[in-house]
């Protein structure tokens, strides 16, 4: 992502000059009293001249455009809210000073959110790295940081991130499988913390040059899609059986040789080859049987 964009021009968000909008309203005020006075208290006399009357006329007239002119400056910004300010077309700075501003009327005030945002991804279906179609859904909450970038590197920034965050999790899920009973890979079911910080990494590096930052991203859906989830329910059913009957044979080897041990050191009984093979063959039987053993009682020797 970052490669293709390198030849694009990017912008840089810098401080904006305003003015404190409370002293310009105070200027504003006395322009009202100003003009309200002209009006009631230099109103010409009953027979004045044309040039008395024009006088007066203009008198008011500047003073209602001088009133409209300062009015026209005038913006909010709130907690968390910034301006972006033109000349022009001319890129002149943001503003982030909370309160009443006041710039000339002839320059644009674009306002931007700089909240956090959450939004949750619709479900997508992509293939995991072993080629398992599987149905993935993220969240993510992220914040303009740098107003300039959102408003003039990208055309609709909020689009824009919404684009990238679904490409993002695409990208992610498919570099790891699924599931891996065996252990031996990182996968997006086992290792969500894992996947968590790729899919973060991932998205702040899509979306830096909208100026956006990515606060938290991860995963609040994974499943196999609906075509072949029952095959693999089947599948992690078997890998399931096959890993438990591994471990369980292991730890019954462990205790069969461990009990033969035992048997030869305190002299209990005396084992040849074929009454030791016959005791290893009854113990892994039990031990391994998914039954309770049924003793047989043998009346005579081993050998008859």
């Amino acid at each position: 992502m970052s490669d293709m964009l390198k030849g694009m021009k990017t912008s840089r968000e810098s401080a904006a000059h305003s003015h404190n909008g409370y002293l310009m309203l105070v200027l504003l005020l006395i322009l009202l009293v100003a003009t309200v006075w002209v009006i009631f208290a230099a109103m010409p006399a009953e027979g004045a001249s044309d040039g008395t009357i024009a006088a007066y006329a203009g008198a008011i007239a500047g003073g209602s455009v001088a009133f409209l002119f300062v009015l026209c400056g005038f913006f909010m910004i709130q907690p968390n809210q910034a301006a972006v300010i033109t000349l022009f077309g001319e890129y002149r700075g943001t503003e982030r000073t909370e309160g009443l501003r006041w710039v000339w009327p002839w320059m644009g005030r674009k306002k931007i959110s700089a909240r956090a945002r959450n939004v949750h991804s619709d479900k997508v279906k992509i293939n995991d790295l072993k080629g398992n179609p599987i149905e993935i859904a993220c969240n993510v909450v992220w914040r303009v940081a740098d107003t300039a970038q959102a408003s003039f590197d990208v055309d609709d920034f909020q689009e824009f991130a919404n684009i990238q965050i679904e490409a993002g999790l695409r990208t992610v899920g498919s570099r790891h499988p699924y599931d891996d009973l065996e252990g031996e890979e990182l996968t997006l079911r086992g290792s969500a913390e894992v996947v968590n910080r790729e899919l973060l990494e991932e998205l702040n590096d899509r979306l830096k040059v909208a100026g956006i930052v990515v606060d938290e991203a991860g995963l609040t859906h994974l499943a196999y899609a609906s075509e072949i989830a029952g095959a693999m329910l089947r599948r992690q059913q078997a890998e399931a059986v096959i890993a438990a009957r591994s471990k369980l044979v292991m730890g019954a080897v462990g205790m069969v040789e461990d009990a033969l041990t035992k048997l030869s050191q305190d002299n209990i009984v005396e084992l040849d080859d074929e009454r030791r093979a016959t005791m290893v063959s009854n113990l892994m039987v039990v031990l391994c049987g998914e039954r309770e053993a049924q003793p047989v009682v043998n009346a005579g020797t081993l050998y008859q």
